[in-house]
């Protein structure tokens, strides 16, 4: 049996000990901290949506008692406002208006950013800079002009109307443009040589390669059309050809203020954008995850 030999009292640990000891608790502590703060800063995010759900299965009596449990759960709240024939058509007129925007936002800004990313002419530039410019003209400037384009075609009060505002993105283009140079030119040059257009090229080659900037552009464009406003409010003037927003505000005035019904039909609006999101999620998370490879 070997006996360890006595240490010293005078000699002390080595300084790569007395350094290694130490370092679990620190790290441990600080994935906490940061734990604590995401589960903190959740909950405070969360809380609206979770009022606003609460609020709805209440009777008009408990709107304002602030208990998130309402003492008697109830649908009768979500059975009136489905009833209501002009909700039903102010969610379809978002639906169509969010959806058709956000696939022409898709193909219209992956279009020009892949054109001004992998063609060399004379301007490209400057038409870039053009674009972007766009980017710092408040919306509340442009409105007039286009009322007064929609009111020459003949716009108003149409999907068209409502539309064409948002077919197309500074954002997007910005967006795609920068995605668009992580495409390597040499998978360009050799679809060329292989004989496809360019059209294919973009469709079969690059737009394959940015999925995670198309999902992100897709949420956010589907995100901005349905929760839009003011132009829907100024171009629109029948009320079945509001939208959710603009339906939901007037909603509110006729009904006294029920913000039991107001917020039963904020909670059906959310459900879409939901959806969007649980679908293109994984498709974003998968980008940040290769940024991160390649980085």
């Amino acid at each position: 049996m070997t006996i360890a030999p006595d240490v010293p009292a005078g000699i002390r640990p080595t300084a790569d000990a007395a350094l290694a000891a130490p370092k679990g608790k620190p790290k441990n502590l600080g994935q906490i901290i940061r734990w604590l703060l995401l589960f903190i800063g959740g909950i405070i995010m969360i809380m609206p949506i979770v009022y606003m759900i609460s609020t709805s299965l209440k009777w008009p009596h408990e709107v304002y008692n602030v208990n998130l449990i309402p003492e008697e759960p109830t649908l009768e709240n979500y059975l009136y406002v489905l009833e209501d024939g002009r909700f039903y058509w102010w969610f379809v007129n978002s639906l169509i208006i969010a959806v058709v925007t956000t696939i022409c936002n898709l193909l219209f800004d992956s279009l020009v950013g892949y054109t001004l990313c992998k063609f060399r002419f004379p301007g490209r530039q400057l038409v870039f800079i053009a674009i972007l410019s766009t980017l710092m003209i408040p919306t509340e400037m442009l409105v007039i002009p286009w009322y007064l384009m929609s009111q020459s075609f003949g716009w108003l009060d149409s999907y068209w109307g409502i539309m064409f505002p948002g077919l197309m993105t500074a954002f997007g283009t910005f967006l795609m443009k920068q995605f668009f140079e992580s495409v390597p030119d040499d998978f360009i040059e050799a679809a060329r040589i292989d004989g496809l257009n360019e059209f294919q090229i973009w469709w079969t080659v690059a737009m394959p390669l940015v999925k995670p900037a198309l999902a992100a552009l897709a949420i956010f464009v589907f995100l901005g059309n349905w929760t839009a406003f003011l132009w829907p409010l100024i171009v629109t003037n029948s009320v079945d050809m509001y939208t959710i927003p603009v339906g939901l505000s007037g909603f509110g005035d006729e009904v006294d203020v029920a913000w039991e019904l107001i917020m039963t039909g904020a909670a059906i609006s959310t459900i879409p954008t939901l959806i969007v999101f649980l679908i293109f999620q994984r498709f974003i998370i998968r980008g940040v995850v290769m940024a991160g490879l390649k980085g």
